[in-house]
């Protein structure tokens, strides 16, 4: 069968000159079959020995194509040359990795000659990996690398199976005796689970880190926050409650802290456990992490999505712990937010509050926006306080 199989297979590949593989299966490829195969591309982004980068998109048709990267706050206009390619050179304010895409006559799309992408419910972006004179703390640098793995878990709240993605440190044995904290990490709006390890590159910046001494080994946990999308197709929602924070934590405790500590070495105390999350993902980890403090001994929040008089409601009705008991159990808090983040005022509205009822923590205030640039530096300084 498995025979049979290969054969109506082969006659498939079909090759320049209507001669197919299975007709031959010795005759080399002559270089015009393969150039027929494999057309040049087009080489997108560049990254010039000048520190300028360079876009190209192929669009023979097209009548106006724009580069959106997050490097400006507006779109810059592409030039098209004679044969239908589309490119622009910009100067990157500063190494880093910045998400863009291409807006072909009004339509977003990501640039098909890059790998790296943007994992994302809704916007299609693209990854641009402008690197400095020296590595930094999410390069990839000559140092012991940690695995990421998919997992999955059944979900018995929701009634379908839920995916995750995992980190452990270079050097752990699911066999061996040591054990590891765990940080419960969570993306943002229209993230997914992989966002924190393709964008933020969540491995590279603890590998590098363990390395060199400054933070502890632990086990990452990046779930999939949003399960609406899932339940719609379903049929099981009619919309989505992206505000609310019950589902998640629910999850989170019942399900995701269950399944990992069945199946992973990992210290199960709650001085062992840290969570932290970005915009919404933020959001939730305060409900989770405040809410549960007998859990979570460590809660970090990154530009969360925290508005007006929540804050107050709450801590009034029980979804926060109350004051007394958080600062009783809390090892360390984190609030970090850009000053030009749009949740930067509702960032310094939740510190007053904190500050108001003694609630103590770190801040971490530096310049720029709502982005994921910030987001890696906010886990770069995190991580070395965590468990310690």
């Amino acid at each position: 069968m498995k025979k049979i199989f290969l054969i109506i297979a082969l006659s498939a590949f079909v090759l320049p000159g209507n001669v197919t593989y299975a007709q031959n299966p010795r005759r080399a490829l002559t270089g015009r079959q393969l150039a027929a195969m494999f057309p040049p591309g087009v080489k997108s982004p560049e990254c010039n020995p000048d520190g300028t980068v360079t876009f190209r998109f192929q669009a023979e048709n097209a009548s106006v194509v724009e580069l959106n990267c997050q490097m400006f706050d507006k779109n810059k206009a592409m030039t098209k040359d004679e044969k239908g390619l589309w490119s622009i050179t910009v100067t990157p304010p500063a190494p880093d990795i910045y998400p863009y895409c291409f807006v072909v006559d009004g339509i977003q799309v990501t640039d098909p000659n890059n790998v790296l992408i943007f994992p994302n419910e809704n916007f299609k972006n693209s990854l641009v990996d402008v690197r400095g004179p020296a590595p930094d703390f999410q390069d990839m640098q000559d140092v012991p690398h940690g695995k990421i793995s998919y997992r999955y878990y059944h979900s018995v709240i929701l009634g379908f199976d839920r995916p995750m993605c995992v980190y452990t440190p270079a050097g752990y044995d699911p066999k061996g005796k040591e054990k590891y904290p765990v940080l419960y990490l969570i993306h943002g709006m229209t993230d997914t689970y992989e966002t924190w390890f393709r964008v933020g590159r969540i491995n590279m910046i603890l590998d590098n880190l363990i390395a060199r001494g400054l933070a502890k080994k632990m086990i990452v946990i990046m779930p999939y926050a949003n399960p609406y999308p899932e339940m719609m197709r379903r049929g099981v929602a009619r919309r989505q409650d992206v505000m609310g924070t019950d589902i998640f934590t629910k999850e989170i405790l019942e399900e995701v802290i269950p399944f990992i500590e069945k199946n992973y070495r990992v210290r199960p105390d709650a001085g062992s456990r840290a969570i932290a999350g970005f915009s919404l993902g933020g959001r939730q980890s305060l409900a989770c992490g405040l809410g549960n403090p007998d859990t979570f001994h460590y809660v970090c929040a990154f530009a969360p999505a925290v508005f007006g008089d929540e804050v107050s409601t709450n801590f009034d009705n029980g979804i926060y712990a109350k004051p007394s008991v958080i600062s009783s159990r809390l090892k360390l808090m984190w609030l970090c937010c850009g000053t030009s983040d749009f949740l930067y005022q509702a960032s310094l509205v939740l510190h007053q509050s904190l500050q108001e009822r003694g609630i103590e923590h770190k801040t971490m205030f530096p310049g720029g926006g709502h982005t994921w640039m910030n987001c890696r530096d906010y886990i770069t300084e995190v991580a070395q306080h965590l468990f310690k």
